[in-house]
């Protein structure tokens, strides 16, 4: 490798490796205060609370895991993207916010998409050369770079 694609191996590393981290703490973190979460996502209208947080714990600890060790780090992604678009509107109305919480729920609605961008990376560049799942992804960050410049 070419100290190029040196620092872009372990820029893809430590992102992919960052935002797992976020999922992967966030889920454990819910095991502990299942029945206070699951009560919080049954007063924001959500039917069936306990078995919605039962998966959502397991997309947040598997797919954090996932992006971490970068395997299936693109399927982790993507599912990622679609959790945080329904989760976003949810539970970070900001538009509706009253004025003392306005600034929290904007900044998270905010940092939501900041996160799936960061995801669209991941799903676009795949995990990088750094990663446990590198032969199962169909098109690498290297060649999708070298598309991009030739």
């Amino acid at each position: 490798m070419t100290q190029v694609q040196d620092r872009q191996a372990a820029g893809l590393l430590i992102g992919r490796s960052l935002l797992g981290l976020i999922f992967l703490i966030s889920g454990i973190g819910k095991i502990g205060r299942f029945a206070a979460v699951a009560g919080y996502m049954a007063s924001k209208g959500l039917p069936m609370s306990e078995l919605l947080l039962t998966g959502t714990i397991a997309l947040e600890v598997l797919g954090g895991l996932s992006l971490i060790l970068g395997w299936k780090a693109r399927f982790a992604a993507g599912a990622f993207i679609l959790f945080l678009i329904p989760t976003t509107l949810i539970f970070h109305p900001y538009w509706s916010a009253d004025a003392a919480s306005y600034s929290n729920q904007l900044n998270h609605f905010l940092k939501n998409l900041a996160i799936m961008g960061g995801m669209f990376y991941v799903a676009l560049l795949g995990p990088g050369k750094l990663s446990l799942g590198r032969e199962d992804e169909s098109r690498t960050e290297s060649d999708t770079l070298q598309s991009k410049s030739a």
